[in-house]
């Protein structure tokens, strides 16, 4: 038997399919940036580099590029041969989060109505305020904040500017890890919806004034419903 037949006779070993480092580092990210934010990773919560690695299946290399890049952000500490810790968020931080996000928020809307989009291009946003109405006939917050958290994506997608966008989404995120924990412990929000459904109209309108003095006023009344509770529980970090 020559060399070429010897070669030919061994069987072909199957090859699982390469899926490039950064690709599988973005989706360490995702799941890690989800957890912290749903706070089911909270504030304090430790682990290592490899007890994440385990929990996610994934090996170390794309885990310890996602830890870098939320420790950039601010939502965790990592210390060599330690792990990362998940860092909390105070009133403070709350307090100067909500001032960047009345602002840019604000001016999305204004951004939004300006363009004088029909109710076609407007329907994630009808439909937003509709599910969010609808959740609260059923008492079901969890659904109601899923609609909210579309209908505020969807808003800034709909102003155009993806630098503002991009902005403000990190520090909704933010904002939304003390309210996911403070849900269930602030009134129902039927002053909310109604809110939303007043900004539809006045985007609907083409009133970029109005649009943008009703997004001002709500996130407000949020902002200091949220800071008044987390005073009044004594809450100091999330």
């Amino acid at each position: 038997m020559g060399a070429s037949d010897s070669l030919q006779s061994k069987p072909v070993e199957p090859h699982a399919p390469e899926v490039p480092s950064g690709r599988m580092a973005d989706a360490a990210y995702t799941t890690m940036r989800k957890k912290i934010l749903d706070n089911v990773w909270p504030a304090g919560f430790q682990a290592t580099e490899g007890d994440v690695a385990t929990e996610l299946s994934m090996s170390r290399t794309p885990v310890r590029e996602a830890l870098m890049k939320l420790q950039q952000e601010g939502l965790i500490k990592v210390t060599p041969r330690h792990g990362m810790q998940v860092l909390p968020i105070s009133p403070e931080d709350m307090e100067q989060i909500y001032q960047i996000l009345t602002s840019l928020e604000s001016t999305a809307a204004e951004l939004v109505a300006e363009r004088g989009l029909d109710d076609e291009a407007l329907k994630p946003l009808i439909e937003a305020t509709e599910a969010m109405d609808q959740a609260l006939k059923v008492d079901d917050l969890d659904a109601w904040a899923v609609a909210d958290e579309q209908f505020h994506t969807h808003l800034l997608m709909l102003c155009g500017n993806e630098y503002l966008r991009g902005v403000v989404l990190n520090f909704w995120d933010r904002a939304h890890r003390a309210r996911m924990v403070t849900l269930r412990m602030r009134p129902k929000p039927i002053h909310s919806t109604r809110e939303h459904i007043e900004l539809v109209a006045a985007i609907r309108a083409g009133d970029a004034a109005l649009a943008g003095s009703a997004q001002r006023a709500h996130r407000k009344r949020a902002g200091t419903e949220l800071l008044s509770l987390l005073k009044r529980l004594g809450l100091s970090r999330l």
